[in-house]
């Protein structure tokens, strides 16, 4: 019986050593995670509520900021900026999907084209911005290419100064950027499809576009979805391709471009964390538009189903 009562404490000693260290090995990153990711949040939140540089005094205003990012011209003429962005994301999400449903089944040069349409994932946003500075300069490597083919150079537009263009050219270039890192989590997604409903479907005599719509379409809603809450929030912080090709020159100043200048140019601090504020309750709510309409698509399928057997 002793042996047992030994064993049993052991147990409990052993067990009690678990929880201590478990709480020890947790309470390093909760205080880093605090430290350096909620505590800056709150505070950026206090923040918009004053008239307030980095250093000097702080001036109460309450919700000024938050109306100044409405009437003021600037900060709403870069929020409509993001639209650019915006149709560029579903664009980029089109395309995306359209070379994953290709090259998800084996084909000659299906990984190169994979690794290729990758590639520009993997270089930095702020490299991505000079190549493409240096590509539609005007004169440069864009205006070169088409004269060899037949185009006029002096009748060649200014890609990055012409207002009417210029935007969209941005958002071309995020396109280019992203599309490989959109179309990677596609093919993980279509790769999980269960082939016997390819081979079930086949057998029917269903067509490519038809496999795409009522197989591999339902079956990755989620990652589509994802992508979807991705690309349209990458669109509202749009940042590294107008900072670095325009300098948010030439009507290209985008919101995130706009709060950086504010912030560390014009030391309007509180505008600028009132803003980001903005920012995120913009992303949280076409997150949750998202979330309740794929909940509604989701509910929607067992009705039809109900509908077809009972017709």
């Amino acid at each position: 019986m002793s042996g047992i009562r030994q064993i049993k404490k052991k147990l409990s000693r052993m067990s009690t050593q678990k929880v201590i260290v478990s709480i020890v090995f947790l309470f390093a990153p909760l205080l880093l995670l605090f430290m350096f990711t909620y505590l800056p949040f709150f505070k950026m939140v206090q923040f918009s509520f004053y008239d307030m540089k980095y250093l000097g005094e702080r001036t109460w205003v309450g919700l000024k900021n938050y109306a100044d990012i409405f009437t003021r011209k600037d900060c709403f003429d870069a929020l409509k900026l993001s639209l650019f962005y915006l149709v560029g994301s579903f664009v980029q999400i089109a395309i995306a999907l359209l070379f994953a449903t290709i090259l998800s089944f084996p084909t000659k040069g299906s990984k190169f084209f994979r690794g290729a349409l990758y590639f520009p994932s993997l270089i930095g946003g702020i490299a991505v911005g000079f190549i493409f500075k240096y590509f539609f300069t005007h004169g440069f490597v864009l205006d070169t290419l088409l004269t060899w083919i037949g185009f006029d150079a002096e009748t060649l537009p200014y890609w990055l100064k012409d207002k009417s263009i210029n935007n969209w050219v941005l958002a071309g270039t995020s396109i280019w950027r992203y599309m490989g890192q959109n179309m990677v989590l596609f093919i993980g997604a279509i790769a999980s499809v269960d082939t016997t409903q390819y081979e079930a479907a086949e057998i029917d005599g269903a067509n490519a576009w038809q496999r795409f719509r009522y197989i591999i379409l339902p079956s990755i809603r989620t990652i589509v979805t994802l992508n979807l809450i991705l690309a349209i929030s990458g669109a509202l912080s749009a940042f590294e391709m107008p900072y670095v090709i325009t300098d948010g020159g030439f009507g290209t100043s985008t919101y995130f471009v706009l709060m950086n200048k504010l912030a560390h140019t014009n030391q309007k601090v509180g505008l600028a964390s009132a803003m980001a504020v903005v920012l995120l309750v913009l992303i949280l709510i076409i997150t949750a538009i998202q979330k309740y309409v794929e909940k509604r698509m989701d509910s929607d399928v067992p009705r039809r189903h109900r509908r077809r057997k009972i017709k």
